[in-house]
C-alpha cells in the first residue's frame, strides 16, 4: 500500500518518494511489526491456551502452564504490517495467505485438548508446501548452485517435488527446534536475516547479481521486505520468550516460521541456501525426523545413542544449561552463515 501511495503522491510532493524506497519499507516494516508485537504480546496472555508440557523432553515440565500459541499474535501482526509495506504481486499475497493458514493450523492444535496426530499435522504441512511450490515455480524455476556459474532451468516435474520437500522439511525442523527458551526464535531470526539480506542485496540487485554471475529475480527485493517484516515481529516475541520465558510461540509460530524460511530459500533460487541460513535448525530438528521415519517405515535403527531434538541430547548427556544451548547453537549458526556466504557467491 505505501509503495503505490508513494508513486502516486511523489508528483504532488517530492519527499513522498521515500514511500516507494524498498530500503525504507524494510526499515518501516521491521520497526512497526516489532513495536506492535512488543505491545500486544503481553496483553494476549489471558486469551492464549496454556502449554501441556513435554513428557519426553528434558525439563519438559518447566513450560507446563505457560501461555502458548503466541504465534497467533506475531504472525497476525506480520500479515497486517506486510499488507501495509510490501509492494504485493499476486505471488507474495498468496504466500502471505499460506503463512497465515500454517499459523492457524498450528494454533488450532495448540488449543486442542487432545494434541493432533503427527500424520494429521504432516499432511496439512504437505498440502501447504505443495501449494507454495506451485506458486513459486514461475519466478524461481531458474536455479543456481554453489561452485558453478551455470544457471539451470528446471521443469515443473523437478521443481515442484524439490520445493515441496524443502518447505516441508523446514516447517517440521523448525517445529522440532522449539523446546528451549529463545532457541527456535533466535535461530529463525538468524535464518531470516541472512535470507532477507541475500534477497535484497544480491539476487534482488541487478548490478550486483550480474557481477557475481547470479540470476537476477525482479521480485526478490519485494520478498526481502516480507522477510524483514517477519524479523521485526519475531524480535518482538523474542523479547518475552528470552530465558526465563513468559510465553511460548507454540505450533502457531513454529510452523508458520518454518514455512516462511522454506519459501524464502526457494525465492533465492538456490535450494542449498538452507545449509547457509538454517543448518543448525536442520540438524537439530531434521535429523530427529529422519531417525523416526527410518525406524517407523523402514525398521532401520540409527543414532540410537543420541537424543533428538539435538538440544535435548546436550542438555541430558553434557549437562548444558538452556543458556549454553542457546548461545552455542547461535554461535555455530553465525559462523556457518559467514563461512558459507563467501563460499556460495565468490567461489564460482
Amino acid at each position: 500500500m505505501l509503495f503505490w501511495l508513494g508513486l502516486q503522491l511523489e508528483p504532488v510532493f517530492g519527499p513522498f518518494r521515500l514511500l516507494s524506497s524498498r530500503l525504507f519499507l524494510i526499515a518501516a516494516g521491521t520497526a512497526v511489526s516489532f513495536a506492535l508485537t512488543f505491545v500486544l504480546t503481553p496483553r494476549s496472555y489471558r486469551w492464549l491456551p496454556t502449554d501441556r508440557g513435554r513428557g519426553f523432553a528434558v525439563d519438559g515440565h518447566a513450560a507446563k502452564g505457560k501461555p502458548t500459541g503466541a504465534g497467533v499474535v506475531f504472525i497476525t501482526v506480520f500479515c497486517l504490517v506486510a499488507l501495509l509495506v510490501v509492494p504485493f504481486g499476486w505471488r507474495q499475497l498468496a504466500i502471505l495467505v499460506l503463512t497465515y493458514v500454517s499459523m492457524l493450523a498450528g494454533y488450532l492444535d495448540d488449543r486442542s485438548e487432545k494434541p493432533w496426530s503427527e500424520y494429521r499435522k504432516g499432511l496439512l504441512d504437505l498440502i501447504v508446501s505443495v501449494a507454495a511450490a506451485f506458486l513459486l515455480y514461475g519466478p524461481s524455476r531458474l536455479l543456481w548452485f554453489p561452485f558453478t556459474s551455470v544457471h539451470v532451468s528446471v521443469s515443473m516435474a523437478v521443481f515442484i517435488p524439490l520445493a515441496t520437500i524443502l518447505i516441508w522439511a523446514s516447517i517440521n525442523s523448525t517445529n522440532c527446534t522449539d523446546g528451549v527458551d529463545g532457541l527456535s526464535s533466535t535461530l529463525v531470526l538468524l535464518a531470516l536475516l541472512s535470507i532477507g539480506a541475500f534477497l535484497y542485496v544480491i539476487v534482488g540487485n541487478q548490478e550486483i547479481s550480474a557481477y557475481l554471475l547470479l540470476p537476477f529475480y525482479r521480485e526478490a527485493a519485494n520478498s526481502a521486505i516480507l522477510v524483514f517484516t517477519m524479523v521485526g515481529a519475531l524480535a518482538g516475541y523474542l523479547w518475552y520468550n528470552a530465558h526465563p520465558s513468559a510465553v511460548l510461540m507454540g505450533d502457531a509460530g513454529s510452523r508458520a516460521l518454518g514455512f516462511l524460511i522454506g519459501v524464502g530459500i526457494i525465492m533465492t533460487g538456490n535450494p542449498f541456501m538452507i545449509l547457509l541460513s538454517s543448518a543448525v535448525i536442520l540438524v537439530n530438528g531434521g535429523t530427529g525426523l529422519l531417525k523416526v521415519a527410518l525406524l517407523r517405515f523402514a525398521k532401520i535403527r540409527i543414532l540410537h545413542s543420541i537424543r533428538f531434538p539435538l538440544h535435548d541430547h546436550f542438555r541430558h548427556t553434557r549437562n548444558w544449561s538452556n543458556t549454553q544451548v542457546l548461545v552455542r547453537f547461535a554461535l555455530i549458526q553465525i559462523l556457518i552463515i559467514i563461512a558459507t556466504f563467501g563460499l556460495f557467491i565468490k567461489i564460482r
